[in-house]
């Protein structure tokens, strides 16, 4: 009977890299387990395990990237806690829009893809003075402080904000300021 019950506790070190595995996969491509997952615990992860680059190759393999992928983690500067937990909180006031990333540290790579086809939309001279004023007003100047995926991303969410939601140049400033993904403290 003690082998018996020793048998029924035994696990298997197949067992233990599949379950290590499958944890890994759902925490690099943003799948939630059911498990209670904090701010900090998230913020922990992207933190540490980030795979967002500024490269123009970054750029290009967005649309490529498999169902599931997610963009992760900060580009230009360490992600800051306090920062982070603002962002996300507030973000949730636009949480009815689903092209608006609830996480600007960590993004579904189709809906960037998605983004990424709305960059080179013309706007009428009106919508474009929408466009100005969040250029002219946001704190990078722009939807992030370079010319890279974000840069794109974000613009292209601009343009489909204002184009196809009516958002004026205020309301893309804010999605803009809490949506910057470069990293650092305000």
């Amino acid at each position: 009977m003690h082998e018996a019950h020793e048998a029924k506790h035994h696990v298997s070190r197949r067992a233990i890299s599949a379950t290590t595995a499958l944890t890994f996969v759902q925490y690099a491509f943003g799948v939630r387990t059911g498990t209670a997952e904090t701010p900090s615990s998230r913020f922990e992860f992207l933190s540490t395990h980030g795979n967002s680059s500024c490269s123009g190759d970054f750029l290009e393999a967005i649309v490529k990237m498999p169902n599931g992928a997610r963009l992760q983690g900060s580009c230009c500067s360490p992600m800051e806690l306090t920062r982070y937990i603002k962002q996300t909180g507030e973000l949730t006031k636009y949480r009815a829009i689903a092209d608006i990333p609830p996480n600007p540290y960590d993004i579904e790579a189709g809906l960037a893809a998605k983004l990424l086809t709305y960059y080179d939309v013309t706007l009428s001279p009106e919508e474009q003075k929408a466009y100005g004023y969040a250029m002219a007003n946001s704190d990078e100047k722009g939807p992030c402080c370079c010319r890279c995926w974000r840069w794109k991303v974000y613009g292209g969410l601009a343009n489909l904000l204002i184009r196809e939601l009516g958002f004026d140049g205020r309301k893309l400033t804010e999605v803009w300021n809490l949506s910057n993904g470069c990293g650092g403290a305000d």
